[in-house]
């Protein structure tokens, strides 16, 4: 495999953000309620941060219009999408106040926040603290509930190079 520097200095945003295309993650949404309606953003910096206690982090941009709104809340819902979601990722990436109204949701049994129907797993979580991550945020959060889908054969909807993708099982597992 041939491997090719990069040629610009680091600040060059294109080749930092080819570089970065090349790690795959997975597809979560942050999701809350602000008076009695839902609210969310995806997510694709998400993991877990600690597990004595139980947290997760992720990092969010500063530009987004629905963080504020789950700042406020203090909790919220981290749904881990599978991947016959990419319709529920591309609807939370928009900026429209109508991205919920496609998608099939039913209230956390701790937070009431939005569980996504057909989700891989969901974390119920409340702030912990915010950090500063550049033209992110970064964001710790307590894990307070949990749930996962017992249809095991669903496979995770991932991100790579700026495209969806499945998991495909390798024949040598």
């Amino acid at each position: 495999m041939a491997v090719r520097d990069a040629t610009g200095p680091v600040t060059d945003v294109p080749s930092f953000t080819a570089v970065l295309g090349r790690f795959a993650s997975g597809i979560t949404i942050i999701s809350s309620t602000a008076d009695g309606r839902p609210v969310g953003l995806t997510c694709q910096s998400f993991f877990s941060l600690s597990v004595d206690p139980p947290m997760i982090a992720f990092s969010v941009a500063r530009t987004s219009t629905s963080y504020p709104v789950i700042r406020r809340a203090g909790s919220f819902v981290v749904n881990v999408l599978s991947a016959d979601q990419r319709a529920v990722s591309a609807a939370m990436g928009r900026r429209d106040a109508d991205k919920w109204s496609d998608v099939r949701w039913e209230r956390a049994a701790r937070t009431g926040h939005p569980v996504i129907d057909g989700s891989l797993a969901h974390l119920e979580c409340e702030l912990a603290a915010e950090y500063d991550g550049g033209d992110h945020v970064i964001v710790t959060a307590h894990v307070v509930g949990l749930g996962h889908a017992t249809h095991e054969t669903a496979r995770p909807l991932l991100y790579y190079r700026s495209r969806y993708h499945g998991l495909v099982e390798h024949p040598d597992a």
